[in-house]
């Protein structure tokens, strides 16, 4: 298992990278849909979010890899289109899917915190699956591992470097079982969490939390020019910084109103 055992392509040329993201896609739709009625969601206004998001997200994940990897197409932009050479961000797929939930929001009529709670926990799912989709192209590697007594998986992977099986770190069996961790909290705590928005800031932290640090230890990261700065890692902080900060602000609005109720009440005895 320190190697793909079945190759990069399962059948018929397609690549386990496509078809692990469109199972990813397909379970968590399914799930989302599910969401509809406990939320209070209009009939199939998650999945109309669900089929402008696909294009979006996969639109939006080649435009920010492209941006940060822009030398790679600079000289040959016809070379954007061809996805199939690889080259998609999860943070540029999670933004164009956001703008699209906007979107059929307004279209729909729906409330948007509403759509993007019922789509988080099967947004987390689809990412667990996918990284499997890294392991089939030996991507997403962390840090090399030169002490025999770590080298095994799923701690770590061999990846071909200059015609050499290398050890290296298995960054991506690390985020793809802490998503699925995040995955099954938030099928949790959705039960639990009253507030519009609250299940999606759970999925922006609980995940942010764990890219910061699983992106520490990649050697594939995209990069802010020549500053060796991991793009990922500064918004995961950023995002993760601004749900506490919204948790916060939510806490103190939901603090002011209770007492303002309690004022109320006793005026009115």
């Amino acid at each position: 298992m320190s190697i793909p055992p079945l190759g990069s392509e399962a059948f018929w040329g397609i690549p386990w990278y496509s078809l692990l993201i469109v199972a990813g896609m397909a379970i968590g739709a399914a799930l989302a849909i599910r969401e509809e009625p406990r939320l209070g969601l209009p009939r199939d206004s998650v999945m109309d979010s669900i089929l402008l998001a696909i294009p979006m997200a996969i639109v939006g994940a080649r435009l920010y890899y492209v941006a940060f990897e822009w030398e790679l197409y600079r000289d040959d932009l016809l070379r954007i289109l061809r996805v199939r050479e690889g080259g998609l961000a999860v943070y540029g797929g999670i933004l164009g899917g956001l703008l699209a939930a906007w979107i059929m929001s307004r279209i729909r009529r729906a409330p948007f915190l509403k759509i993007l709670d019922a789509c988080a926990p099967s947004l987390m799912l689809g990412q667990a699956i996918g990284r499997w989709g890294n392991y089939a192209n030996m991507e997403a590697y962390g840090l090399a591992v030169n002490d025999p007594g770590w080298q095994w998986f799923p701690f770590a992977v061999r990846i071909p470097i200059a015609g050499n099986w290398m050890w290296f770190m298995a960054t991506f069996f690390y985020e793809s079982v802490w998503c699925f961790a995040g995955f099954i909290a938030l099928r949790k705590l959705r039960y639990r969490l009253s507030r519009s928005g609250d299940v999606f800031l759970w999925y922006v932290l609980i995940y942010g939390v764990g890219r910061t640090f699983i992106e520490g230890l990649r050697l594939d990261s995209l990069m802010i020019g020549g500053t060796g700065i991991r793009v990922s890692q500064i918004l995961s902080l950023t995002a993760v910084a601004a749900v506490a900060a919204a948790f916060a602000l939510r806490g103190r609005i939901g603090r002011h109103g209770e007492a303002v109720g309690i004022r109320e009440r006793r005026r009115a005895r």
